[in-house]
């Protein structure tokens, strides 16, 4: 039998055992909370694919309750595409904005008053997360989710901030910079341009594309930080960076202005209303061929304007002067160029 001074001193242990245990969980940011806040500002895109295996759908999430959702730039925005919010609501959305460099894309809503992550900058005293934090991914990956279903929340931890450099081509990839590398499995089909959350449900990274070493076959999960996304972003919904077709200039007369022909190459046959401009030939010692422009090369962009199909790509040179220089940011494998050509 147990001295009673020992049994209240091991009754008064277990008594503040279990009151420091409880003052941790409380302390602990609620995990379904967080995963609850990453649903209601997640979002299912589905716009093309099809085409060569690729996939209809990816991920977004809300940054303005005014509807702007942040996404990853891929074929499934060669249209316009639809968005789906997390309670079931469909709609329609225009591309407003995109940064090649970052393979971001910003989209718009017909909406407001909608739930949405800031987007938090860094500083060197607080940083966005750090190495070892934990973290959420919600995508809509695998596309679980077709309308008010839950998006997938996976749980797992950053393992590094680093930068991303694919330029000995290990890995395939447009983006150069500043990454999380993820300690879970992030890179699914439609899991891009999801968003990696906090425990306190702050926005942390956007989910990157499908990334493998074609050499190894592994696989890299990351996302792209916060804090780098923010200043485009802003740009973008602030519209100090526009990428719509400029329709307020005049048509020039034919035989004043640009078209495939005089810039040195030709387009894939237009067969659709939304053939996308694909280099198919380009002319020996013309203008094209001195920036080294190439068959399959992908056109995204004409003077800073995005085009989306061929017939808005020949409207936009027909507003060119034939004299003029002409700027084409375009995509090349996983590479995104930019050239100029001089007529």
């Amino acid at each position: 039998m147990l001295p009673k001074n020992l049994v209240r001193f091991v009754c008064l242990a277990i008594t503040l055992g279990c009151f420091a245990a409880g003052s941790i969980a409380l302390a602990q940011p609620s995990l379904s909370r967080s995963s609850s806040q990453g649903q209601d500002r997640v979002v299912k895109i589905y716009g093309a694919g099809g085409v060569g295996g690729l996939d209809a759908y990816q991920s977004g999430f809300l940054v303005s309750p005014a509807g702007h959702v942040a996404t990853a730039w891929s074929s499934v925005l060669d249209v316009d595409p639809i968005v789906i919010l997390n309670d079931g609501r469909r709609f329609e959305s225009k591309i407003v904005g995109f940064e090649p460099g970052l393979e971001l894309a910003v989209l718009k809503l017909d909406a407001d008053d909608l739930a949405f992550f800031e987007v938090p900058a860094a500083t060197a005293d607080e940083p966005v997360a750090q190495w070892g934090d934990p973290v959420l991914a919600v995508s809509n990956l695998f596309n679980i989710a077709t309308g008010n279903e839950p998006a997938s929340v996976m749980q797992g931890r950053i393992a590094a901030r680093s930068k991303l450099d694919a330029r000995r081509g290990t890995f395939q990839t447009a983006y150069r910079g500043e990454v999380w590398l993820l300690d879970l499995v992030a890179n699914n089909p439609g899991a891009a341009g999801g968003a990696l959350v906090g425990l306190d449900g702050r926005l942390i990274g956007m989910l990157g594309k499908e990334l493998r070493d074609r050499k190894t076959g592994v696989w890299l999960n990351y996302a792209i930080p916060a804090d780098v996304l923010r200043g485009p972003i802003g740009d973008i919904i602030a519209g100090r960076k526009t990428i719509a077709a400029r329709t307020e200039e005049p048509l020039l007369d034919r035989d004043k202005s640009h078209n495939p022909t005089t810039l040195g190459f030709s387009l894939i046959p237009d067969v659709l209303e939304t053939t996308p401009v694909y280099v198919d030939a380009v002319t020996s010692k013309g203008p094209a061929s001195k920036v080294d422009l190439r068959p399959d090369d992908l056109i995204l962009l004409i003077n800073g304007r995005r085009v989306a199909h061929q017939r808005s790509f020949r409207e936009q040179l027909r507003r060119i002067d034939r004299r003029d220089n002409v700027s084409l940011t375009l995509q090349r494998e996983n590479e995104i160029l930019e050239l100029a050509i001089r007529p």
